[in-house]
């Protein structure tokens, strides 16, 4: 991050709403990721799992490269679900080398394949999204973070999240990955305090308030 990235607060856009500065307001796709889904609390283990995933494809990517990709992702991954995942054979793997509408890199495409096992197996020990929220005591640590150059690209806890889950047999989930993830599916909010979405996610604490129920 260069020292001008650093300092960026938030950007005034033509509809009048500060957001973070990392959505590009010509981009669409980017600001409504930025608007409905980034640092809104998911707690459908399913989600969890796809999010997970599509993030470790990002790594060395830009995420608005996977996101213009998403849907072509999810048909080609059978919509993420882990159990068709875990078995996938050769044939399965070479025909998503050969899917040229996602990132074609086989070392990521063969370790979805281990982290569906054992997102299975966590699976029967309470589910993936109890597991997860487990690490942040069940809410969201919340943020006030004014300018790009606080937020962090790693934690303590995210390298503790990123170790249990290379342990578990996970791929491609390093402590930056994992912030990024945490970051994305609202454990953490740091839309920057500024970001029209700062306060809308910060009132999302906890799973009743994500899906009307406890």
């Amino acid at each position: 991050m260069t020292d001008a990235q650093a300092l960026r607060t938030t950007v005034l856009h033509a509809d009048g709403q500060r957001r973070c500065p990392w959505p590009r307001e010509d981009i669409p796709l980017y600001v409504a990721y930025h608007d409905t889904e980034w640092g809104v609390p998911e707690w459908d283990d399913r989600a969890l799992f796809e999010k997970l995933i599509l993030d470790g494809f990002q790594a060395g990517l830009s995420w608005i490269t996977i996101l213009r990709k998403r849907d072509a992702f999810r048909a080609a991954f059978d919509g993420f679900d882990p159990e068709k995942i875990a078995r996938y054979d050769a044939r399965k793997v070479a025909a998503l080398m050969g899917d040229a509408a996602i990132v074609r890199n086989r070392a990521k495409i063969e370790g979805a394949i281990p982290s569906a096992r054992a997102w299975l197996k966590i699976q029967e020990d309470g589910g993936f999204a109890n597991y997860l929220w487990n690490f942040f005591d069940g809410a969201p640590l919340q943020n006030r973070l004014r300018h790009m150059g606080e937020m962090p690209a790693q934690t303590p806890l995210s390298a503790k999240i990123a170790k249990d889950l290379k342990a578990r047999g996970f791929n491609f989930c390093g402590p930056t990955i994992v912030y990024a993830f945490a970051q994305a599916v609202g454990m953490v909010n740091d839309h920057l305090v500024e970001c029209c979405r700062h306060t809308d996610c910060a009132a999302l604490k906890y799973k009743k308030d994500a899906h009307g129920a406890a």
